[in-house]
């Protein structure tokens, strides 16, 4: 019996290593500490919005991240969207991007999908919802559909904290929830997702990579979402976890919010020009 408990105990450990898992012993230093949002009994509940034509690494860049951290920390995952069931990251139907009046058919754009477990009406009590970005949210402005923004508007006051990766800002914007905060967005697409018409009395930020103000975290486009996951981790339970989660799958994250060089790439107004476009990232803690 003890030589199987033994055997097991090696398995566990073997498996935890070899899948990368950010495993920290409960009496090490390095120990997270949740109880800013969460208690030891209670885990910590996440909703990630889901729609037709999510980008893939908004949603499973920062996913991952979590799905790590999840084999030693309490973590739910709620699945969000209109209906349950697979929802495609290809884009329904043809769409517009301002300032273009040109049409994009996405007929041959890959597909891949994600289950939502949970529909707008049913969703449960969440303490942290994560918002990403893609060009379902063309199609959705274009069809002035808002039924996504009165979700996060009635959750709003619940939740700990509120989190948009890319385009997901201007959803932030359009619930109300940006009004009076700073924030930023995806550079490429940043004058149809800063435009007023999305919300007002914002502060958009040019050169950040992330920003984080009062209970909401906003990042730059698509990979940026793994800079801030690394960041938000690092705020709820230590830089010693988040770092050991990011080195866990061998990614580098650029750690300076206030620079994002792809500011300078996609021409935003108000880029800084002066600063290096190569001295971005390093391995965590190195």
């Amino acid at each position: 019996m003890v030589a199987r408990r033994i055997w097991n105990a090696l398995l566990t450990g073997i498996s935890m290593v070899q899948l990368g898992y950010a495993q920290i012993p409960a009496s090490s230093p390095d120990a997270p500490h949740y109880e800013t949002v969460s208690n030891v009994t209670s885990p910590l509940s996440i909703g990630y919005i889901i729609f037709p034509g999510f980008t893939p690494l908004d949603v499973f860049g920062p996913l991952e991240l979590l799905f790590q951290l999840s084999g030693t920390i309490p973590l739910t995952l709620s699945t969000i969207s209109f209906t349950t069931g697979p929802v495609g990251a290809r884009s329904p139907r043809p769409f517009t991007q301002y300032p273009s009046p040109t049409p994009f058919d996405p007929i041959h754009v890959l597909n891949p999908q994600i289950i939502a477990t949970h529909t707008f009406a049913t969703a449960p009590p969440l303490d942290v919802i994560i918002v990403p970005g893609g060009t379902g949210d063309f199609v959705l402005d274009n069809a002035n559909d808002t039924s996504i923004e009165h979700f996060l508007a009635s959750r709003f006051e619940a939740a700990q904290y509120v989190l948009s990766v890319c385009v997901g800002a201007t959803t932030l914007a359009r619930a109300g929830l940006l009004s009076g905060r700073r924030a930023t967005t995806n550079k490429r697409a940043w004058a149809w997702a800063t435009h007023p018409r999305h919300g007002e009395n914002i502060t958009w930020v040019p050169n950040a990579r992330w920003v984080e103000d009062g209970k909401v975290w906003t990042s730059s486009g698509v990979a940026a979402g793994i800079d801030m996951m690394w960041a938000f981790i690092g705020h709820l339970w230590g830089e010693e976890v988040a770092n050991r989660t990011v080195n866990g799958v061998e990614y580098t994250p650029h750690a300076d919010k206030r620079w994002d060089a792809f500011a300078v790439v996609h021409d935003v107004p108000g880029a800084d020009r002066n600063k290096s476009l190569t001295d971005c990232v390093r391995p965590a803690g190195w």
